[in-house]
């Protein structure tokens, strides 16, 4: 009988290191690549914030690898991979902005100009 409680407390704690959280190497990998693509369109740390913050946090993210403390990284990881995607996104939404605006001053121009011919 003193042999089940034991096993019954050994399967608890290998359930217990089971439950250590993973490194995170492949979100690592998708806060990298979003990082990347946010400046392949034109983000800049300098101009955008959200750029700025996801690269402090794919750094801690990083200093949370060394320390094995990866449920960190992967939150860390995970705010840095939004951060560079909101990045982005406001890059890409001024962009398209831009090019709304010069057709719009197109249109203005030719309303104009067949006003004139007529």
């Amino acid at each position: 009988m003193t042999i089940r409680p034991l096993f019954a407390a050994l399967a608890v704690l290998a359930l217990a290191g089971c439950a250590n959280d993973p490194a995170p190497n492949q979100q690592l990998r998708l806060s990298e690549q979003a990082v990347e693509q946010a400046r392949a369109v034109g983000a800049s740390a300098d101009d955008m914030p959200e750029l700025k913050q996801a690269e402090d946090k794919l750094a801690q993210a990083r200093a949370d690898m060394v320390e094995e403390s990866y449920k960190d990284a992967r939150l860390q990881a995970e705010q840095a991979e939004l951060d560079a995607r909101l990045a982005e996104a406001r890059v890409l939404t001024q962009k398209s902005q831009e090019q709304l605006n010069v057709l719009n001053t197109r249109i203005t121009r030719l309303r104009k100009q067949l006003a004139e011919a007529q």
